[in-house]
Order: C-alpha cells, then structure tokens, then sequence
C-alpha cells in the first residue's frame, strides 16, 4: 500500500534518528523508550532453564568428576527436535523438556523431546518455566499437568519440575514480596501433589532464592532440589536443603541443551522416577 505524501513527508523530515526509532519500533520483542534506549525484552514463551544463571551467577570452570553421579540434559523449544541417540552415545541418560510456560505457552516440540527421549532408552521428565505475575500457582500446575507435566509409575518418568528464577521479561521477583512468592510456589506445589500424588521438584538458583523468597527453608522436607550453579561445585544450596537431587552444571555442553547431574546411580535415578 502506498505511502500517504504527508506520512511520508513527516518520516523523512525525522531524519536518521527517526528512521532508526521506526526500526526498533517494528522489531518484535523490541520497544523504544524516551531517551533513546531499546530494552531488549524477549517473547514470552521463549524463557527456558537457566536463562538468567550466567547473567546473575557467572560461570566458574566445570566440575571434574562424576563420581556416581549421572548425565542428564535438559532442552526447550530453542533445541527443535533432538538428535536423541546422538546424546545418549555421549552417556546422557535421563532427560527433562520444557513443556508449558505461564498459562499462555506450550512447546512445540515437547512430544518429540519428551517422547524421543524415552524411546532411546532414557529416564524423561517435563519442566514448567512459572511467570508467578500471571496466574496463580494452581492454574498454572492445572496448565502443566494437561499439557504434558503429568507423571505416572512406569520407573521411566520423572515427576514434574517447577523452574522458578529470574524473570526475563520484567522484574526479577516478578512484583512479588518474599511472602507472596512463598505463598504461590506452595499454591503450584500443593495443586500439583493434588493432580499427579508426586511432589514436584524445584529448580531454582540460590542467589535468586535468596533475594525473591528471603531464603524460605519450609520446602525442603517434601521438595526435591534441583540446583543451577555453572561452576566446579555446587556451592551453597538454599535453606533447608542439605543435598540436591540434580545439578544443571553449564549451559554449553555437548550435543545440545543444558547439561545435569543426578546426584547417584542411574539405579538412583529410576528409583525416583518411580516415588520411592
């Protein structure tokens, strides 16, 4: 459609500056602000685990022993279909997939991620990325149950994993005192221990723990940890917990996706898998 000659005359008359702010203003996932700033503020749906950990924590070298623990990996929309038997050669042998975001995203991928990862042979499990200023933690433990978050006894399915750290699109604590960000982690966890009789795991970084739940202790007798700490050791562990369950260690291993440790023998991992 053509341009309108006075549209037209009021762009060229907003010079090279103007040209530039019309730019960002057609970028998706962009905004222009005042003083001549574009924010970059990704896409919802787009979050995955880990998303802040470097940004806020660092990376701090790699560990150097596996002792008995056991590789894992975890992906999301942004690895596409995974060459599965490529990662299980490299001895990945349990494996999580993120399958909803909010209440507004599911992963596109997510049935050949969660379903190819336990055709060759692993231990697979879904993760829920929680945007705690949307919707409540009920609905959203609802939206991930429905959507490929279930859980069943089979010894090969791991129990849902609740991902809650930094807030990519806004605030880091997502406008949430201490006490409120509690209160909704409980309402996700106590619906989902409702829908699936499993408790969800939690996977968090304790610096984020630390700043948006004033490092809350009270999960720690029923909840499983799953740690994010891109170093050679964990490091501290939020309150309560004395061990974790899984530790994602990098977020550049090889093949694709973040790469984890089990803390114990793959028997240990289909022990939990199947609740004991």
């Amino acid at each position: 459609m053509p341009v309108h000659r006075n549209r037209l005359v009021r762009i060229r008359a907003l010079g090279t500056a103007g040209a530039v702010l019309l730019t960002l203003l057609a970028l998706p996932g962009t905004s222009a602000v005042a003083d001549g700033a574009s924010p970059s503020v990704p896409p919802r749906g787009s979050a995955h685990m880990g998303m802040g950990v470097l940004a806020h924590d660092g990376q701090a070298g790699l560990p150097t022993s596996r002792s008995t623990q056991t590789e894992g990996v975890d992906v999301s929309s942004h690895q596409g279909n995974v060459a599965w038997s490529t990662l299980w050669n490299s001895g990945v042998r349990w494996a999580y997939a993120k399958a909803t975001e909010g209440t507004y995203y599911t992963n596109p991928y997510h049935a050949q991620q969660y379903n190819g990862s336990y055709d060759v042979g692993m231990v697979r499990g879904a993760y829920h990325f929680a945007t705690p200023d949307t919707t409540s933690g009920a609905a959203q433990a609802d939206y991930f149950v429905d959507r490929g978050g279930d859980w069943s006894a089979d010894g090969r399915t791991l129990p849902g994993v609740l991902d809650i750290e930094w807030n990519p699109y806004g605030d880091d604590c997502y406008g949430k005192s201490a006490s409120s960000m509690v209160s909704w982690i409980r309402d996700f966890l106590d619906r989902y221990r409702a829908r699936t009789g499993r408790d969800a795991v939690i996977y968090t970084a304790t610096s984020w723990w630390k700043q948006c739940t004033g490092n809350y202790a009270g999960f720690a007798s029923t909840t499983p940890l799953w740690i994010a700490r891109y170093a050679s050791t964990v490091g501290e562990l939020p309150a309560g917990w004395d061990t974790y369950t899984m530790w994602q260690y990098t977020s550049t291993g090889p093949t694709v996706g973040d790469h984890d440790r089990f803390n114990g023998t793959l028997d240990g991992v289909r022990i939990f898998a199947a609740g004991s």
